[in-house]
């Protein structure tokens, strides 16, 4: 019932969402239910990356209207992922480090009430996630991120900016310049090593593959700790 109300505030209609829940049965966990799935698989549990990565930087653009709607959507800007995400993440920055890079997150786990406001926003599944089936994001699986220079902690070049709806973020998109061809190819083979697949249609949104019975979540992030 908190999901639907909250759902309702971000304009979905209630009989809308309550006919779309029946069909499609799609089962989204609150806070409650979450504490009671972790306590049956810890492997469930959702990992503060800050608190487990302190190496890597933060950009949480949805905790700012620096990002495609405009409008903050987070209270607070934090970034978390399930505990083998959050493993597997762990190990590919320490062989970025070694190359010289370290990631930058810009977004996690993301509620699954964000995902219902992205789909009003812009309804295309190519770019966000039908709240029909919720996405990986919502089950603590997906990250965005990117490189940055270890030491100048400025951004390596990519072929769009974080968010672009441009055909040119595509992950197998044509790269005239070397250097970014360069930097995307090492970003998507050193992640592959780990478990990640990078998304067809965004550069730097990664899934991680092994994340078979994780369920939707919609736990806002003051929630969790």
């Amino acid at each position: 019932m908190k999901l639907l109300i909250a759902t309702v505030c971000l304009g979905i209609p209630f009989l809308s969402l309550l006919s779309q829940s029946k069909e499609n049965k799609l089962h989204v966990l609150d806070r409650k239910a979450y504490e009671l799935s972790i306590e049956k698989n810890p492997n469930k549990e959702l990992i503060n990356l800050e608190k487990k990565i302190p190496e890597i930087l933060f950009d949480i653009r949805y905790a700012t209207p620096n990002n495609f709607t405009k409008q903050v959507i987070y209270k607070e800007a934090k970034a978390y992922a399930r505990k083998p995400v959050a493993e597997a993440l762990r190990k590919a920055n320490l062989e970025f480090m070694q190359l010289g890079y370290s990631i930058k997150i810009f977004d996690a786990y993301r509620p699954y009430r964000a995902t219902v406001k992205f789909f009003e926003i812009v309804g295309d599944t190519r770019y966000v996630a039908s709240p029909k089936n919720g996405s990986r994001h919502n089950k603590g699986c997906a990250i965005d991120l990117t490189l940055v220079d270890t030491k100048t902690k400025r951004e390596l070049p990519m072929p769009t900016e974080y968010d672009s709806f441009r055909k040119e973020a595509w992950s197998e998109a044509p790269v005239s310049d070397p250097e970014i061809l360069k930097n995307r190819t090492m970003l998507i083979q050193v992640l592959s090593q780990y478990g990640f697949r990078v998304n067809k249609t965004e550069w730097w949104h990664y899934d991680f593959l092994e994340c078979s019975g994780f369920e939707v979540l919609d736990i806002p992030f003051e929630e969790l700790e």
